[in-house]
């Protein structure tokens, strides 16, 4: 508390009263608590209308020190007695974090003096504390004493419950009417509902309420887009629209959020329109949601459009787009606009750099790569968990599987990511007995339960050993002993260990018992399988499944055409390619790259724009010769 610079020393309380309720009322909790300190310079003290303003100023700003002064004064002058005293300092304490206070105030009130309002203090006092069987149970000692449960009493309770004591929750308010009239009551019951994906129920209430705020409409759309029912939740906002109620900052981040999740462009522009039309333009954090969202949408160039209209860019906008890039396929690009990055005055996160890193795996580029732990360690970040993660996918998929199980050694307190990141490493070079071991050391040394992602990690270890019956195995035990549903993944992983063995029979009874909606993505899997041991009767069954389910990828066409070209069949590998052109799909030529002396060089098929093309084919031909010369012949299974 500072003193006013020129005070009145004739000034009465009631002024003085009069003075700390306008600068509390106006939200001025800095101002009141200067006013209350002048005002005992004075030598004037507070009474009942004082305290609890100047309580409510030290609850606002969080003060706990000026609290217990505040309090210090209370039990001076007596005001011991005071309800309204009392109830204040319940209040600030549970509101600063310091529940311990709040109870033992409460429970030195005598019983006599605790109005409802102290009841309800002490009830959201537990709630805030995460004591929520408590608030419970001094909620039903209010009942036992015959006092009145207004819908104050409840808000706080019914935030914290769980699902069994939220639907009690509901059924007491509605038998005590509280429900219909009572708008913050209705909408924190809608938010338990909501919060455990109940949006039915949730709206059930919203439709019966006669009365409805913008904190109303923002819980049930909100509601709709977590659980995916994106349709719904624009179909309320263009009710609150026709009902002339403006859509808030909250509503327009859920409909952000929903259209990443089911990436409709077509939708994603109308929400953009609305939104600017609404008057948010350039705002954090809308901006970097909606980078996030044309990414997901597949749209680089919206997303880029909204990130260079941003005039100052945040961390997290930098992020967005950087990430943008890495997983639509543009690793170069993530890159590049790091760099740029780099020469701003803003500075990366872990999770931008985690980022980029990601975009450097993806790219192959070790000296990108290399660069990157170089600032990490300058700047210290290398002991964050996220960034040596990242590192160690990095390094594996750079081909330094050494490097990577370097930084794996260094990480003190491994996490299922750190470990899933290192087993993968191994897969991804094959290393199938490493990954085995690690696998088994997470678990039994470490004491650590796996979870979906290290399970893709370990199947996938197996599928690239060829360990067949360790793979069925893990496939088995995740489902039996921890309970993991399989994922797209995990089938992906299963169908290609098999095929990769030749267990064509096994292969095949496992998708047919597969969920509809993953078949359309295993049948490739298998399809290249079959081309591989040249089993054409299979690889056409998978194709004309693969074709059916997913008839306009091109990708799919080309396997079917390799499957015969193994066999020989050309006619047949003559008419898979003439489908692409009848259902007019184009394929997009196939290129790789490779990094040299940290340039990344690119090349495409049947492209000769390359700077070194002529020394490329020269030095091509001559291999070719050697391999003849050595009785070596190719397997002209692939169609260009």
């Amino acid at each position: 508390m500072q003193h006013l610079s020129s005070v009145n020393p004739k000034r009465p309380l009631y002024l003085w009263n009069l003075m700390i309720r306008n600068s509390t009322n106006n939200g001025s909790f800095e101002e009141t608590l200067n006013t209350y300190a002048s005002m005992l310079q004075t030598g004037v003290h507070g009474n009942s209308f004082t305290f609890p303003l100047v309580l409510k100023a030290c609850a606002k700003i969080n003060s706990i020190w000026d609290g217990k002064r505040v309090h210090s004064h209370v039990l001076k002058l007596g005001f011991q007695q005071d309800a309204f005293v009392q109830t204040g300092l319940i209040d600030m304490y549970s509101k600063c974090s310091d529940f311990v206070s709040s109870r033992k105030v409460f429970d030195e009130m005598p019983v006599r003096l605790r109005s409802v309002v102290s009841w309800n203090s002490i009830i959201s006092a537990h709630s805030r504390a995460c004591l929520n069987d408590e608030s419970i149970l001094v909620l039903k000692e209010m009942w036992v004493l015959g006092l009145e449960l207004s819908a104050s009493t409840f808000v706080s309770v019914v935030s914290g419950c769980s699902f069994r004591q939220g639907i009690s929750m509901h059924c007491c308010v509605y038998k005590l009417g509280l429900l219909t009239n009572e708008i913050p009551l209705a909408n924190s019951v809608m938010s338990m509902y909501v919060k455990f994906g109940k949006v039915n129920e949730a709206r059930s209430i919203f439709d019966e309420i006669g009365e409805t705020s913008i904190v109303s409409w923002t819980t049930i759309i909100g509601g709709y887009v977590n659980v995916g029912n994106v349709n719904e939740a624009f179909g309320l906002c263009n009710q609150m629209r026709r009902m002339s109620v403006t859509p808030d900052l909250v509503v327009f981040l859920n409909l952000i959020l929903g259209c990443a999740q089911v990436g409709n462009l077509l939708l994603a522009l109308s929400m953009h329109s609305l939104l600017l039309k609404s008057g948010y333009n350039n705002e954090d954090p809308l901006d970097n949601l909606l980078v996030s969202m044309y990414t997901k949408c597949g749209d680089l160039e919206l997303a880029r459009r909204v990130f260079d209209a941003v005039l100052e860019k945040s961390v997290f906008l930098w992020t967005s787009m950087i990430g943008g890039y890495a997983q639509l396929g543009y690793p170069s690009e993530a890159v590049n606009l790091f760099k740029r990055l780099l020469k701003t005055s803003v500075r990366p996160n872990e999770a931008t750099l985690a980022t980029t890193l990601s975009a450097c795996a993806e790219l192959g580029s070790l000296s990108e790569g290399k660069e990157i732990e170089e600032y990490i360690v300058l700047n210290g970040l290398e002991s964050n968990r996220q960034v040596q993660t990242s590192l160690i996918h990095m390094f594996s998929k750079c081909g330094r599987i050494n490097k990577a199980k370097e930084v794996f050694e260094r990480v003190p307190d491994k996490d299922l990511a750190v470990w899933s990141a290192m087993i993968n490493g191994y897969a991804i070079h094959g290393m199938g007995d490493q990954a085995l071991n690690l696998f088994y050391k997470m678990q039994h040394v470490e004491g650590l339960k796996p979870d979906a992602v290290v399970y893709t990690s370990i199947l996938s270890a197996c599928s690239h050993s060829g360990m067949v019956d360790d793979g069925l195995s893990f496939f088995e035990s995740m489902q039996s002993n921890f309970g993991i549903e399989p994922s797209i993944e995990h089938y992906l992983c299963l169908v290609d260990l098999l095929g990769r063995a030749g267990r064509f029979d096994l292969a095949l009874k496992t998708i047919h018992e597969m969920p509809v909606e993953v078949q359309a993505q295993v049948w490739a899997p298998l399809l290249s399988a079959c081309m591989k041991h040249h089993n054409v009767e299979l690889g056409e069954y998978a194709a004309k499944n693969l074709l059916t389910l997913n008839p306009g990828s091109t990708g799919n066409y080309v396997l079917m055409a390799n499957l015969f070209t193994s066999a020989g069949m050309w006619k047949e590998a003559a008419t898979a390619r003439g489908l692409m052109d009848d259902r007019r799909l184009t394929k997009e030529p196939g290129w790789s790259q490779v990094e040299i002396d940290g340039s990344v060089q690119v090349f495409v098929a049947g492209d000769r724009s390359h700077h070194l093309s002529v020394d490329i084919r020269k030095t091509l031909k001559e291999l070719h010769i050697k391999l003849l010369e050595a009785w070596y012949i190719a397997e002209a299974d692939i169609v260009p």
